[in-house]
């Protein structure tokens, strides 16, 4: 895939300012449109809890099974 070919050009640094960025980009959005904040305060936090939890597994697993 493009994407798998291009990421291995990158340092651990580069990720880790990729994810800053998207963090910033989302706090951006939920603070300029209010739907979104208040979406955002309206939902159980466990909510978001569960959902990072899920997203982390896989990664998690490819880090440490080896």
């Amino acid at each position: 895939m493009f994407f798998d070919k291009k990421i291995k050009n990158l340092k651990t640094w580069d990720i880790a300012l990729v994810k800053l960025a998207t963090a910033a980009f989302v706090l951006f959005v939920i603070t300029i449109w209010s739907a979104a904040m208040e979406w955002v305060h309206s939902v159980n936090p466990w909510v978001f809890f569960v959902l990072f939890m899920i997203f982390a597994i896989k990664p998690m697993i490819k880090v440490y099974s080896k």
